[in-house]
């Protein structure tokens, strides 16, 4: 399907280039197929039309109508929905290469990023790719070899054992020489898939068993290595930027310590445990690797530092970071640009001298997931999507989205990477809070709960981060924002200003005032409920002529309140005393209004003395029990079942593996039970919450 799309109606996204440095030279390249989707597809668009050059999108079948489908000069079907069958399909996007005329292709991440036979059957047609050569993607990309490489380079390397494992008894072997814990990994393998943790030899057996699974269906690379796991690291990168010809820069680094399941959540540049000189030797170390594979392009070498600020290699990505927009953020270098130039044969235009590292960026990577559920991906159709304002420049969102997109279950659950940029720490972090707290998102479930919280944690604000910080900091899983008192005396005032202001609009509507400004009582009294808890509370006018004023009163105490808020509007912005907070209105209840504050979904009342007394008759919902039941807890495929109908089976055992987002999980008994029956069987597909196991009633 060929399709030409400059549409006026589609937006290049909530993105600037400001601050980024522009290099000014002959066209290099007439037109360029991006093999990708979603945001990055769209990222390497904006370079592209920045610099005068057209664009190809593909797209598999769900993705017709797509914003990088849409947003692209022309754009081509590559198959249906299966990765394999379409974004992995080379034949295909070789066809279309042709048959568009493209001159090069950019990979973004992900899917044939760091395929080497790719990058061979583009050079056999004579298309440029943009991004390095297979010598470095071969070398780099498996993981035995590029070990050899970095130690024979003078690079820090982590002890382990350098060739791969093949047996069960090899695995306990090695394992008990290196010592435990010890990581096990994909030698292919990339994005935290292949990865397992052990402590013991079960660990490290069911471990093995799973990553092999996960590395062959991601990668159709089961090979693995083991290395000694250092506990509690730091996980801190290197951005590089060469050209083949010798000129190899770092771009300082970036902190990517905060991770779920080896996924990087939450990012930032710099890092706020590394000292300059720390930096330099890291930033050599990695120019030094680069140059002994003949690197080109844009790439990033990944160290695990600890408490010493010892720091080792972990791997080096031959592609285009997902973060790396927050250290385009510090330094002002378009990073795509720069892969974009070398790989039509310029040299690089920048030197080390000039790299500059100013100001402080995080980014948040916002997923379409349930924090209270595990962050168990979620799936469904953005029925509501509003992205932070972005016209001030310190705050940018790099999104492949609109309103109405579908969120399925075959691709990643990334929704944006939402970054903030400020000029210490301290404002990079308060401009992300903000951000998160005006993100509007509807129609699947989302991480932005999670991600409130930990830019205020106390920890993190101090920047005291490892690997370990979300499984030390919420020990048992995410169960909700913690609100302060102010927190929650704020909450209190944002529920009477809407309270008031939505009872003197549908006073007016109704006609029992003639107008806004006329006979409207200065002083309401009302109970306010919040997190369960009820407040009598005062709201007084501060000046009848003055709008968005008002004194507000509860357990003798007093807060002024300036409010910018009128009736429809979706967020409401308030000032309680010095405390500056959003309070997004979700939608209005019979007895009050669903609202989200601090990244929380919350309900909040505010009635009179009288409704509040009537509403206490209103009868409760009872809830279902669902406990004598194994359910779906995402999206995904049945890869296997481990037991049978009339099967007794401990706590903690293993019923059955699935996989999602390429991921495989071990679904395991909550409790002693006896299997009754069993719903599905190997290679289904299921749906969140769908029944897989039914056990005997208790």
């Amino acid at each position: 399907m060929f399709r030409l799309l400059r549409q006026s109606s589609v937006p290049l996204g909530n993105f600037s280039f400001a601050g980024v440095r522009s290099y000014a030279s002959a066209k290099l390249f007439d037109k360029i197929l991006i093999a990708n989707r979603g945001e990055i597809a769209c990222r390497v668009m904006r370079t592209c039309e920045k610099m005068g050059i057209k664009t190809v999108a593909i797209y598999s079948e769900p993705d017709a109508t797509a914003v990088h489908t849409r947003m692209a000069d022309e754009a081509h079907c590559v198959g249906p929905a299966a990765s394999s069958e379409s974004y992995l399909n080379v034949p295909k996007i070789l066809e279309v290469i042709k048959k568009t005329g493209a001159q090069a292709v950019h990979p973004g991440y992900g899917f044939l990023s760091e395929n080497a036979n790719f990058v061979k059957a583009l050079d056999e047609i004579g298309v440029t790719f943009i991004g390095p050569r297979t010598k470095a993607i071969h070398a780099m990309g498996d993981k035995i070899e590029s070990k050899k490489l970095a130690e024979q380079a003078g690079v820090s390397v982590i002890p382990g054992f350098l060739g791969e494992v093949n047996s069960d008894e090899e695995v306990i072997k090695i394992a008990n020489e290196i010592g435990y814990p010890v990581m096990l990994k994909a030698s292919a393998g990339g994005g935290g898939k292949g990865m397992r943790i052990a402590w013991n030899d079960k660990e490290a057996l069911e471990g093995f068993k799973l990553s092999k699974q996960e590395a062959r269906a991601s990668f159709g690379d089961d090979r693995m290595l083991i290395e000694k796991f250092i506990d509690n690291p730091r996980h801190i990168e290197i951005q590089i930027l060469a050209d083949g010809k010798g000129n190899t820069v770092y771009l300082n680094e970036r902190e990517c310590s905060i991770q779920r399941r080896n996924q990087k959540v939450v990012e930032e540049a710099p890092s706020p445990f590394i000292t300059p000189e720390v930096r330099e030797a890291m930033g050599k170390q990695a120019v030094a690797l680069s140059n002994a594979v003949e690197y080109r392009s844009a790439g990033t070498v990944e160290m695990l530092v600890d408490s010493q600020r010892n720091f080792y290699f972990l791997e080096m990505n031959t592609r285009l970071q997902v973060e790396h927009p927050i250290t385009e953020y510090i330094t002002g270098v378009d990073i795509v640009e720069h892969m974009i130039r070398v790989a039509a044969g310029e040299s690089l235009q920048i030197q080390q001298k000039d790299v500059q590292l100013k100001g402080w960026a995080i980014e948040s990577r916002v997923y379409a997931e349930d924090p209270y559920r595990n962050f168990l991906p979620s799936t469904g159709t953005l029925t509501t999507y509003e992205e932070p304002d972005t016209s001030s420049g310190d705050v940018r969102v790099d999104s492949g989205i609109a309103e109405g997109s579908e969120i399925s279950m075959f691709y990643d659950p990334m929704i944006s990477k939402l970054c903030s940029y400020g000029e210490d720490r301290a404002k990079a972090i308060a401009t992300m809070r903000r951000a998160l707290d005006t993100y509007r998102i509807a129609g699947v479930q989302h991480n932005i709960p999670f991600l409130r919280s930990v830019m205020d944690n106390r920890r993190f604000e101090e920047g005291n981060l490892s690997t370990k910080f979300i499984e030390e900091e919420y020990p048992e899983g995410f169960e909700g924002y913690k609100f302060d008192t102010t927190q929650t005396e704020s909450l209190v005032c944002a529920a009477a200003v809407i309270r008031y202001e939505s009872t003197r609009r549908a006073n007016s509507v109704s006609q029992q005032l003639r107008s806004l400004s006329e006979d409207i009582p200065s002083v309401s009294s009302m109970v306010v409920n919040v997190l369960g808890k009820d407040y009598d509370v005062e709201f007084e006018e501060v000046d009848v002529d003055s709008y968005g004023q008002a004194k507000i009163s509860f357990f003798n105490t007093s807060h002024i309140v300036n409010y910018e808020w009128e009736f429809g509007e979706h967020t409401i912005d308030l000032q309680v005393d010095s405390n500056v907070v959003s309070v997004q209105i979700l939608n209005e209840t019979h007895d009050g209004f669903d609202v989200q504050y601090c990244g929380s979904k919350l309900n909040v009342k505010a009635q009179t003395a009288v409704q509040q007394t009537l509403s206490r008759f209103m009868p409760e919902i009872a809830e279902i029990d669902y406990t004598n039941f194994l359910m779906s807890p995402m999206p995904g495929k049945i890869i296997s079942i481990d037991v049978n109908v009339g099967d007794s089976v401990t706590a903690g055992q293993q019923l059955a593996v699935m996989e999602a987002m390429k991921m495989q999980n071990a679904l395991r008994a909550e409790s002693d039970s006896v299997i009754k029956s069993i719903e599905v069987k190997p290679g289904d597909n299921v749906s969140v919450d769908a029944v897989i196991i039914e056990f005997e009633s208790k």
